[in-house]
């Protein structure tokens, strides 16, 4: 599910351009336009705003068909959008959309379902990590993918690296409850792997250590948000209402989410649902409506990459990376869905 692999996605990317051109958004039958929603990883509760919207309609009342499709370790989700072959995508962390920007690959963020990240590090009471300085003298277990993060915190809070042993891990979180890390990682909406750790488990937030990260950005092409702005808008539209009512109707949205993909657990979504519409409504999304973004977040994430030596092609600018004009014409629609 992690898509932060910069060499993956800029190489995937690369080659999909190479292959062919941008394709566009096709009327498909009498009346509705097809889209079709590329995801880099196995459909989930992270995809609970958009199923309702299907199962009540509210594509439908847009004119629109969406497919939502699955990706996995071996799809690269940005690479399959960016040739043109899917209309819209949807990525775990804003940091992909920023590298493949700045390696010219033509795809622009135009909304985010989460305004704060739930990347977090978690440790147990005996040795918690409440705070960036706790991880001084302490072992970090962490995916590969994951340690640009970690470095990320570290700079943020001037916690110099050759204090903190940083350990490969995979998704498992048994190195910590054996005593081999002192820290492992994942997302807090993912309560079904968290449950081993039990309550007394010790959380910190990548957010709230001033690593201010965005979390299911939807992207398109750039050829799409110029030459379909309109069906976009419509997306937009209709997935905010989806999400809307399933913040309101919880239990009913897990059943229709469940009833469409069997083999997810009830009960477990039930409980991920709780925490995951906390962060697709925080006060963010509550001022500025669902899927809103804010400039200035990511100037702030591009300063970051940047100091870390991430850009390597080119300098980013903001407008490289996002476009505001989807979210101001479905404003009102977004707010009061």
């Amino acid at each position: 599910m992690n898509s932060l692999d910069r060499r993956h996605v800029l190489k995937g990317g690369a080659a999909a351009l190479a292959a062919g051109p941008l394709l566009s958004v096709e009327a498909r039958g009498q009346s509705k336009t097809t889209v079709n929603m590329q995801l880099g990883w196995i459909v989930g509760g992270n995809q609970v705003g958009e199923v309702c919207a299907k199962a009540l309609g509210y594509y439908e009342q847009e004119g629109l068909e969406l497919k939502i499709q699955a990706g996995g370790p071996n799809i690269d989700g940005v690479a399959v959008v960016a040739s043109g072959r899917y209309e819209v995508g949807q990525v775990s962390s804003s940091p992909s959309l920023m590298l493949a920007a700045s390696q010219d690959i033509p795809v622009v963020c135009f909304g985010t379902g989460a305004q704060e990240h739930p990347y977090a590090f978690f440790s147990l009471p005996r040795k918690p990590i409440r705070k960036p300085a706790d991880m001084a003298g302490k072992k970090i277990g962490i995916q590969a993918t994951g340690v640009i993060l970690l470095k990320a915190l570290l700079a943020k809070n001037n916690v110099p690296e050759k204090d903190v042993e940083i350990v490969p891990i995979g998704a498992d979180m048994a190195p910590l409850l054996t005593g081999q890390v002192d820290a492992v990682t994942g997302w807090l909406t993912n309560t079904s792997a968290l449950k081993v750790l039990g309550a007394e488990r010790v959380d910190m937030a990548l957010w709230d250590t001033g690593v201010k990260l965005y979390a299911l950005p939807y992207y398109a092409t750039t050829k799409t948000l110029q030459a379909h702005g309109d069906v976009l808008a419509g997306f937009v539209r209709a997935s905010a209402k989806g999400w809307h009512w399933a913040d309101k109707n919880r239990d009913q949205a897990v059943d229709i989410l469940v009833k469409e993909y069997p083999n997810l657990d009830r009960a477990d979504e039930r409980v991920a649902a709780d925490v995951m519409l906390a962060y697709s409504f925080g006060d963010a999304a509550r001022a500025g409506g669902w899927g809103t973004m804010d400039p200035a977040i990511w100037q702030e994430q591009i300063a970051l990459y940047s100091d870390l030596g991430q850009f390597t092609a080119k300098t980013l600018k903001v407008d490289d990376v996002i476009t505001l004009d989807i979210l101001k014409a479905t404003q009102a629609a977004r707010l009061k869905a």
